[in-house]
């Protein structure tokens, strides 16, 4: 430790540093945005990737990227390993019912190890689901779909706010908070993305 260095750092100004937020919609109109999608004739594989990444409420890359040896589908789980990983860890991700039954009609894209495999069998491009809601005309990107979750998280369901972030992989800020955490709190996790996909399919 460097307390000189802290005191020096505290008494500086923090320079504010602009967000660029990724559009969204509102949790509300999430469940209209996938019927389109599974109404439109876009390659399968494409429609599959896109309902998953919105029930899983994870990144394009992880999604994009998925292979099978990550999925334990009897257990209902997707590990995604830490280099796909924005911070760097390997994340847990519990899988809802109609998750598994995305993953079970990815099945039939026999493709021997990506999850959602383009039509050549190589991984779907990066634009592939942006560019899909541009087409579909749907007002947010991919990546909104995660503040469209953590919305309706913090409006529509009564997990605790550290529940919700690690849902989203979100690092804890505050390093002594996050010492002592050595619960990623799986399973109160699984209930809430469970509760999400029931919201999704109208089951709420």
């Amino acid at each position: 430790d460097n307390p000189a260095g802290d005191a020096i750092a505290a008494a500086l100004p923090r320079t504010a540093v602009a967000r660029r937020h990724q559009r969204a919609l509102p949790h509300a109109e999430v469940r209209a945005a996938l019927d389109r999608v599974r109404r439109c004739d876009a390659y399968r594989g494409v429609r599959l990737a896109f309902e998953f990444l919105v029930l899983t409420a994870a990144r394009s890359g992880e999604v994009r990227h998925a292979r099978w040896d990550e999925i334990d589908r009897g257990g209902a789980l997707w590990t995604v390993p830490a280099e796909r990983m924005k911070n760097g860890r390997e994340h847990r991700v519990p899988l809802s019912d109609r998750a598994l039954e995305v993953l079970d009609e990815a099945l039939e894209l026999a493709a021997d190890d990506l999850v959602f495999p383009s039509p050549t069998g190589r991984a779907l491009p990066q634009k592939t689901l942006s560019e899909l809601m541009r087409a579909l005309r749907v007002d947010a990107v991919p990546h909104g779909f995660r503040s469209s979750f953590r919305d309706w998280a913090a409006e529509c369901s009564d997990a605790p706010r550290e529940v919700c972030e690690l849902a989203l992989a979100h690092v804890n800020g505050d390093r002594v908070e996050a010492a002592y955490r050595r619960s990623d709190l799986f399973e109160r996790r699984r209930t809430l993305m469970q509760q999400w996909a029931d919201y999704l399919v109208g089951q709420d």
